[in-house]
């Protein structure tokens, strides 16, 4: 099976409006710049995406927001968008907020084949609303069910011909268990190499959940909030 695919059209092809997406990435590290910005130019909507946050205004998935391409976020972080929030606010976009231990729990459980599995956080809150509770040492915790997603689509710093990943820092966040729970994983990486080139003890994310991979043509790396020392 060839994996390797010349562009980014071609690996977002399938993609339809309405699908479930599961998109990698931490704030602005480590997300598919090249595939979030196809999708913005193929014009399909009514997604549902499962990432951490939305990015910014202007940049990641803050630009399928603005362009009101998604319908419901699963995620952890409103973080700088304003625009996510004044939708969420007024009720144009429907927001499934998780605690963010979970949400990363719920993408590797479904790519690990686990239903569901109790936790602790979020009892006592509205998160544990219309959620089974039972109680292990004495602790409440309640139920929580594995998150899968039609595509599932991840950035690594690194991948072979094979699919191979490997994740660089941050980046670490959130892509290595999306990768494994969709039921097609497109990997866009900004350096891809030939089968047998990659240390078999540093592969975070094995070809075996890879479906499509490119190398991605530019990416920005933006910084969500730069702070810096006087001189």
């Amino acid at each position: 099976m060839n994996k390797v695919i010349e562009s980014v059209e071609q690996a977002v092809d399938g993609i339809k409006s309405n699908m479930t997406l599961m998109l990698g990435g931490f704030g602005l590290c480590g997300i598919p710049e090249n595939s979030i910005a196809q999708l913005v130019k193929s014009g399909i909507s009514g997604l549902t995406c499962i990432s951490n946050n939305a990015g910014v205004d202007d940049f990641g998935l803050g630009l399928l927001l603005h362009n009101k391409q998604i319908k419901k976020m699963i995620s952890s972080y409103v973080g700088e968008n304003d625009e996510f929030e004044r939708q969420m606010l007024s009720g144009e976009l429907e927001v499934d907020l998780i605690p963010q231990g979970s949400l990363a729990e719920r993408c590797r459980a479904g790519g690990a084949g686990i239903p569901a599995f109790y936790t602790p956080a979020g009892y006592g809150t509205e998160v544990a609303v219309g959620k089974e509770v039972r109680e292990f040492n004495g602790k409440p915790h309640i139920l929580e069910s594995a998150l899968h997603a039609d595509f599932a689509i991840v950035k690594a710093w690194k991948g072979d011909t094979e699919g191979n990943l490997v994740y660089k820092a941050t980046a670490r966040n959130f892509n290595p268990m999306m990768a494994m729970a969709g039921k097609i994983t497109i990997a866009e990486v900004e350096h891809l190499v030939p089968a047998g080139e990659l240390d078999p003890n540093e592969i975070h994310t094995p070809g075996i959940f890879v479906q499509r991979i490119f190398q991605g043509q530019h990416f920005e790396k933006r910084i969500e909030q730069r702070t810096t020392r006087s001189r």
